[in-house]
């Protein structure tokens, strides 16, 4: 099944068609920038050029970085909080004439490694942390995923811990690798005294340069960059629509709006 994986997050918004069966992308990325403010219209039209982009009219597996129920948007920390109980499937789907799935983005990332990369074939507890503009959570247990769990909003030094730790904190600070590297390692040893993992995946743009940081940690659980690095939301995305539509029987959780 080919569908359009787009990844929304707080800087940049990434697209391209997907292979749900074997998890690879067959076409190259696009990723534009995400809109200021990243309001549910803007981020509407540019989610729209990158389906034009591919002259895409098919089903559509959109992230969010937020709590996303039902296609329902519930919190919105790198984006405009106009997105707050907005029907994003919705609004996506308007703005693209597609059939569109909405799904957590750290979610969408955790269930992309579970099938096809570093926890392939792995059971017990994992958790994949995405580290980017803020930080995002995936929790699986035993290939289940317990959806929306948002540990980046763990309180932390007096605030987010995504505030803290996040890769995006290293660029605005000028942290260097070893600052940087003792806020993570602060931060997934909290998380590790709630959940004691069996394994944690280094999601986010960030995993290509998990050698900088990795190796370095203290933590008890083993820790790993993820495998399909920072594409796994975008597969993760597209996994959205191919589970909807085994449980629904169809293509998302909108109805398509035929546009004018």
């Amino acid at each position: 099944m080919k569908v359009l994986g787009i990844d929304i997050g707080g800087t940049g918004i990434k697209g391209a068609v997907v292979d749900t069966k074997k998890g690879h992308l067959v076409t190259d990325r696009l990723r534009l920038l995400t809109p200021e403010p990243a309001t549910p219209d803007a981020v509407g039209m540019t989610v729209a050029e990158i389906a034009k982009h591919f002259e895409w009219t098919g089903p559509i597996g959109c992230t969010f970085p937020g709590v996303v129920k039902g296609g329902t948007v519930f919190t919105a920390a790198n984006v405009d909080k106009s997105w707050i109980n907005a029907d994003a499937s919705r609004i996506i789907s308007d703005a693209t004439g597609c059939p569109v799935t909405m799904v957590n983005d750290a979610d969408a990332a955790g269930e992309a490694e579970t099938r096809f990369g570093a926890a392939r074939g792995k059971s017990g507890v994992i958790l994949t942390i995405t580290l980017g503009t803020g930080i995002g959570s995936a929790l699986m247990i035993d290939g289940t995923l317990v959806p929306n769990t948002e540990l980046g909003h763990l309180w932390l030094r007096g605030g987010d811990a995504e505030k803290w730790a996040a890769a995006s904190v290293r660029e605005r600070l000028e942290l260097d690798w070893a600052e940087w590297t003792a806020r993570v390692d602060e931060y997934l040893c909290s998380v590790e005294k709630l959940f004691w993992p069996d394994l944690f995946i280094i999601g986010g743009g960030i995993s290509k340069k998990a050698d900088k940081f990795i190796p370095n940690l203290t933590c008890h659980t083993p820790v790993v960059a993820a495998s399909l690095r920072n594409a796994a939301g975008i597969v993760g995305g597209a996994l959205a629509v191919h589970r909807h539509r085994e449980k629904h029987g169809t293509d998302g959780q909108s109805h398509v709006s035929k546009k004018k």
